[in-house]
């Protein structure tokens, strides 16, 4: 696809929305952040209007690779950062800009929540996070960065309990995924920076494959796993692939699928739903992911004021809040404490039962009091990474390969 002019033409500032001209800002990502009630949470706390686009992870990543005049901030997780960036769709971040910026969290400047913690095999967000002097993404800090951190999760699998009526939760292993007693019922999420790890721990804890670093493969080792998912694949065992966690709530209330990748918010359409669904705590680990906001790179002017001003804005603590309903992190853990209700901090971020019944994002009632988020308080999950999502360095290798294996689910 032939790319746009890569100039950087002033923008008019402010663009109007039709409401007495206030800034409008344009926002691409995904469903995982780009919810309603924060799009109008942001609007009456900054005066500005807003619009979200959002897509697939891939979709998103295309679309604001190529086209950097059609969004002005690009809401994504750091493993999706460096084709964007290698095609300039974005500027950097000035760190003398974002006020609160000596508040975020070591799990996401250094890569791990304590000195003693996990790093995790691949692409922690620190390893691309300061924009180096040529330009390069690197861990050196500098005061620019790539991407604003904020939200992240600690992901595992689900399954439906009455599959495995004698195991517990926690007690789980990534293996449980390829079990012959659940042949026919495994749904992976169909992203090759993601749910080609799922199925690499599966394979690593069941002694079919051993990596030299999971997180950065080799040619070698991408044809050996996904030869087992072939293998797999023709001997029955997957129910099918999903792009969105609506769809892998669906695929789990409907009994199409009984286990696999699952994400905070599918599991919470599930609970909504009333439905019982268990969240394994795996003994290898966690595989993390953490999302942040970037910068187009034809923001300027009184626009890019706006962009900065929302960007500051996320880390003011609400914005944490109400997406910890979704049952996710936010880069700044101090301040989101301080915007909540202690009934949701000690089950959201210290593990406790909940005191309360506690609401998801519309407010409806969605935790039952005295339920415990599995895996234990942040802290304790944090120091259990296995494996962050990432976009290896043979990652257009392995995408090839994984699109031909997807292309017999669809």
């Amino acid at each position: 696809m032939a790319l746009r002019d890569r100039s950087r033409p002033r923008l008019a500032a402010p663009r109007s929305s039709g409401k007495a001209a206030r800034p409008h800002l344009r926002v691409l990502g995904t469903e995982i952040t780009l919810i309603e009630p924060l799009r109008r949470m942001a609007e009456d706390e900054l005066g500005i209007s807003l619009s979200f686009e959002s897509l697939d992870f891939l979709s998103a990543q295309r679309k604001a690779a190529l086209e950097p005049d059609s969004y002005d901030i690009y809401d994504q997780c750091f493993h999706n950062l460096d084709i964007v960036w290698f095609w300039r769709a974005i500027q950097p971040i000035d760190l003398s800009r974002i006020e609160r910026w000596s508040e975020v969290s070591d799990l996401t400047k250094r890569g791990r929540i304590s000195p003693l913690a996990s790093l995790g095999r691949g692409e922690n967000p620190n390893k691309v996070l300061y924009v180096q002097p040529d330009l390069s993404l690197g861990e050196r800090p500098s005061s620019r960065i790539s991407m604003l951190p904020t939200v992240h999760n600690l992901d595992a699998f689900a399954y439906l309990p009455h599959l495995f009526p004698d195991r517990r939760a926690d007690e789980a292993s990534w293996g449980w995924l390829f079990d012959p007693e659940i042949r026919g019922r495994l749904a992976l999420v169909d992203e090759p920076g993601i749910g080609v790890f799922d199925a690499a721990m599966a394979f690593e804890s069941r002694g079919d494959i051993r990596f030299g670093d999971m997180g950065n493969m080799t040619i070698d080792e991408i044809d050996g796993l996904m030869g087992l998912l072939w293998a797999r694949k023709k001997e029955g065992f997957f129910a099918g692939l999903w792009r969105t966690a609506a769809q892998s709530a669906s695929d789990m209330m409907s009994g199409q699928a009984g286990i696999g990748s699952m994400w905070s918010p599918g599991i919470a359409a599930v609970q909504q739903a009333g439905r019982t669904l268990a969240e394994a705590v795996p003994r290898e680990g966690y595989r993390a992911w953490h999302a942040g906001l970037c910068l187009s790179s034809r923001l300027d002017g009184d626009l890019l004021d706006s962009a900065y001003a929302y960007l500051n804005w996320w880390l003011d603590g609400k914005p944490g809040a109400l997406l910890a309903r979704q049952g996710f992190y936010m880069s700044v853990p101090g301040r989101v404490r301080a915007a909540m209700p202690a009934a949701e901090w000690a089950y959201w971020y210290a593990g406790q039962p909940a005191p309360a019944s506690l609401p998801d994002v519309e407010g409806r009632p969605m935790i039952p009091q005295g339920a415990v988020r599995p895996g234990g308080p942040y802290w304790q999950r944090a120091e259990h990474i296995a494996v962050w999502n990432t976009t290896m360095d043979e990652y257009n290798y392995l995408a090839r390969r994984w699109s031909n294996f997807a292309d017999g689910f669809k």
